[in-house]
C-alpha cells in the first residue's frame, strides 16, 4: 500500500511558513528613534569637544523650506528623517548626511492652530517609518518605495478627542506592534499590527486626552513588558500583550473640577526606568517623581516627589545618580539627586531641552543658543555655548547627535554642526 505524501507535504510547506512569518513579525526590529536609544537623551558617540572655538561650531549640514515644525530629527543609518508642513500638508522628509534632500512625501492634513506645523519625530523599525501628525493621524510608510502602507485617523478609527495644541507623540515599536495615544473615551490607547494596521488591542484606560507624551516601553524584573505613557492626568502602564491597565500615578495638583485642555495636562517628558525604579518629570502635575515597580510589574510605590524639579516637555537625562533637566517656574538647567530627590545644581540659562553624550549636556535654549555643559556628581559648569542663527520660530525640537554631528532643528531650517576632536 503506497501512502500518498502530497498532502503531507503541502501541510509541511504552510506550516513552515506560518512560522517563517510568524518569526519574522516576533523578531526585534533595528528601531531609530526620538532621543535615541531607549529615548534616554543619551547618544553613544565618543570623540566629541569637550570645549567649543571661541569663533562657535563648524557648519557640516543645512537644509531649510523644510515648512514649519517642532519634530526632532531622527538618524537611520546614512539618513535623516523629519516631519515638516506644506501649507496645510503634513510631510515626511528623507535627507542624507551631505544635507541633500532624497526624497518627501505628503502624508495628509497638518495641524493649523496655535503653533501650527508638525509636533513628532518619526520612528523608523528597518524598513518602515512610523509617522504621527498634528492631527492625532498614524501613518507606515515602507522607506524604500516612499508608499504609505496603511493610515489611521485618530477621529475616524478610534473616536479620538485631541489636546489643546494638537497630539505630539513619537510611535513606539514593540516586536509587531506598534502603539498609539488615540486619546478617545472607548480606544484609549491601542496596539496596532505594525505591518498590516490591524487592531490587535484596545484600552479605555483612564478615557482622558493624550498628555503629549512621548512613551516609552520598560520590562519588570519578572520579564512582563509594560507601554508606559501619560494621559492629560495619569501616569499609566499596561501590558503590551493584552492592554490590560497594570497601575496609574494620579496628577493630582489639580483638583478634577479645575480639569480642562491647557489646564495640568502637559506631560511630555519620557519616564525614566532602569532595575525596578522610574523616574518621571512633569512639570504641569506632580513635578519630579520616583517610583518603585513591583517585580511582576503590577504595582507601584511611590518613593519621593519634588515640585522645584519642574520640566514638562524639554527632556530628561539621568547619568549616574542625577536627573538633569529644565526648570520651568524658574527658567534654569536644574539638577537633582535620585537618592535623596534633593536639587543639587542650577544653571541660569533659560528654559531649554537637554541631551548628553560623551559625559557632556548639550542644552537648546529657547534663547536659540546651545550650551556645552560640563558635569560631577550633580555639579554643572557651562564651558561653551554657539548661537543659532538660522530658522524661524521657536526652538523647542531636541536636538540629535549622529557620527559626531550635532543635529538642531529651529522652525523650517536643520542644521548641523561638527563636534568632533581636532587632531
Amino acid at each position: 500500500m503506497k501512502l500518498n505524501l502530497q498532502p503531507i507535504k503541502l501541510l509541511f510547506l504552510v506550516l513552515t511558513a506560518t512560522i517563517l512569518i510568524y518569526s519574522c513579525n516576533e523578531k526585534t526590529p533595528e528601531v531609530a528613534e526620538f532621543r535615541g536609544p531607549d529615548r534616554s537623551g543619551i547618544y553613544k558617540a565618543s570623540g566629541l569637544m569637550k570645549s567649543w572655538p571661541d569663533s562657535g561650531l563648524n557648519k557640516v549640514f543645512y537644509l531649510n523650506d523644510i515648512g514649519p515644525g517642532y519634530g526632532s530629527p531622527v538618524a537611520s543609518g546614512e539618513q535623516l528623517y523629519f516631519t515638516g508642513a506644506k501649507d496645510s500638508t503634513a510631510v515626511l522628509y528623507c535627507a542624507d548626511l551631505n544635507s541633500e534632500l532624497q526624497w518627501e512625501l505628503e502624508l495628509g492634513p497638518e495641524w493649523l492652530v496655535n503653533y501650527p506645523g508638525s509636533r513628532s519625530a518619526p520612528t523608523v523599525a528597518d524598513n518602515l517609518i512610523y509617522v504621527g501628525t498634528g492631527l492625532g493621524n498614524l501613518y507606515c510608510v515602507n522607506k524604500n518605495t516612499q508608499v504609505i502602507q496603511w493610515s489611521k485617523s485618530l477621529n475616524d478609527d478610534f473616536g479620538g478627542i485631541l489636546p489643546r495644541f494638537g497630539h505630539s507623540e513619537a510611535p513606539v515599536i514593540y516586536k509587531d506592534k506598534v502603539f498609539w495615544t488615540a486619546g478617545g473615551k472607548k480606544h484609549n490607547i491601542v496596539a496596532i499590527n505594525r505591518f498590516t494596521g490591524e487592531l490587535l488591542w484596545s484600552s479605555k484606560a483612564k478615557g482622558e486626552r493624550s498628555g503629549y507624551n512621548q512613551p516609552i516601553v520598560i520590562s519588570a524584573q519578572n520579564g512582563r513588558n509594560i507601554f508606559v505613557t501619560f494621559t492629560a492626568y495619569h501616569l499609566l502602564g499596561l501590558d503590551v500583550e493584552t492592554g490590560t491597565l497594570l497601575w496609574s500615578h494620579e496628577q493630582d495638583n489639580y483638583p478634577p473640577e479645575e480639569h480642562k485642555p491647557g489646564i495640568g495636562d502637559t506631560h511630555a517628558n519620557t519616564v525614566i526606568y532602569k532595575e525596578g525604579l522610574m523616574y518621571y518629570v512633569a512639570g504641569d502635575g506632580n513635578c519630579a517623581v520616583k517610583l518603585a515597580l513591583s517585580p511582576d510589574g503590577t504595582e507601584i510605590t511611590e518613593v519621593w516627589r519634588n515640585k522645584d524639579f519642574d520640566s514638562y516637555m524639554s527632556g530628561v537625562v539621568k547619568i549616574g545618580n542625577y536627573l538633569y533637566a529644565s526648570g520651568t517656574a524658574k527658567p534654569q538647567l536644574l539638577s537633582l539627586d535620585v537618592n535623596s530627590g534633593l536639587l543639587i545644581d542650577s544653571l541660569k540659562l533659560g528654559r531649554g531641552v537637554v541631551i548628553a553624550a560623551d559625559d557632556m549636556l548639550y542644552y537648546y535654549s529657547h534663547r536659540n543658543i546651545i550650551h556645552l555643559i560640563s558635569i560631577n556628581n550633580g555639579k554643572m559648569k557651562s564651558v561653551s555655548s554657539h548661537k543659532i542663527t538660522k530658522g524661524t520660530g521657536e526652538p523647542f525640537s531636541h536636538p540629535l547627535i549622529h557620527e559626531k554631528v550635532l543635529y538642531v532643528r529651529r522652525g523650517d531650517a536643520l542644521m548641523g554642526f561638527d563636534l568632533s576632536q581636532k587632531e
